[in-house]
């Protein structure tokens, strides 16, 4: 038996609120914002979660003066028709791309995550 269930990743950032409407525009997710911190949440349970950091920097992948630590993948069906999306959110696409079946972008706050085809 489970000691725990339903981990949540938290991710620190500037502004959470602004970082939580992309990655809920992204995932469809509803969004909920407090003071500090906000989370998006799929109907089924999983969660990400973004805490207010005073003076974060963001990471500087793929070096690693200030290493990316962790990163998301996320699985979509066209490559590019999810590029043009998160582009479109905010994201940014990273100039160092090395794979082909995965695409390389930054959030709004500068974490790495990956556009992933299955």
């Amino acid at each position: 038996m489970a000691i725990a269930r339903f981990p949540s990743i938290v991710l620190d950032c500037p502004d959470p609120a602004a970082l939580a409407r992309f990655y809920g525009e992204m995932l469809d997710w509803k969004i909920e914002t407090s003071d500090g911190w906000a989370d998006v949440r799929a109907e089924y349970g999983q969660c990400l979660s973004f805490q207010q950091v005073a003076d974060f920097r963001a990471p500087e992948w793929p070096g690693q003066d200030r290493p990316q630590q962790m990163h998301l993948d996320v699985i979509v069906d066209d490559l590019d028709t999810a590029e043009t999306a998160v582009l479109a959110l905010g994201a940014t696409k990273h100039q160092h791309q090395p794979g082909t079946t995965f695409r390389v972008f930054l959030d709004p706050a500068g974490h790495p995550f990956c556009l992933c085809v299955s």
